[in-house]
């Protein structure tokens, strides 16, 4: 009996889903919770909720995507593992879903910031001299994260202000997986 090498179809239609969701996290670049996630899967009808969750936890547990708890809401950032997977199999998603894809992080891109919002300050400190850098993330005025830390220039000040707004993502994973990593 000679076996089959080729994915069934339902196989090919979970890794094109998984990769759909992977996409979405990874363009919409910001944390974005397991609502918006299956909110976006079941409006678009590529699968229902159920679904949705079970290949969330699946890319979670493979390490493609981080996964962050606050209060009662699930976030979700890319990893570099995610992002090879989407090199090695975007072509699994077909062009018009992925224009899909773009057209619904447009549309959400404002109410994602909204319900995360991420600040990052600095302020010149007379006594030494030197610069306070205060960096953090909000959701619905709860703190998620917040980092204080002195710089000896405006230079660093604004370069740590910027990367801090233009990856709190992927910073604020790494940090939290850091910090729960036993020494």
């Amino acid at each position: 009996m000679q076996q089959n090498i080729y994915p069934s179809y339902s196989e090919d239609k979970q890794i094109e889903h998984k990769i759909m969701i992977l996409l979405l996290v990874d363009k919409i670049d910001i944390p974005i919770s397991n609502r918006q996630i299956s909110q976006f899967a079941q409006e678009e009808n590529y699968m229902n909720f159920f679904a949705t969750q079970q290949y969330l936890t699946e890319l979670a547990e493979a390490g493609y995507l981080d996964k962050s708890q606050s209060a009662s809401t699930t976030r979700y950032t890319i990893t570099d593992e995610g992002i090879k997977a989407i090199d090695t199999f975007s072509n699994q998603v077909p062009p018009y879903v992925k224009t899909r894809i773009a057209r619904y992080v447009e549309d959400i891109r404002h109410v994602v910031k909204q319900d995360l919002e991420v600040v990052a300050n600095h302020f010149f400190q007379h006594d030494n001299e030197e610069y306070l850098v205060k960096c953090a993330v909000y959701e619905d005025d709860n703190i998620l994260m917040e980092i204080n830390m002195s710089v000896v220039n405006k230079e660093q000040a604004v370069a740590v202000c910027n990367n801090w707004k233009n990856n709190v993502g992927k910073l604020h994973s790494q940090i939290i997986e850091i910090l729960l990593t036993k020494a």
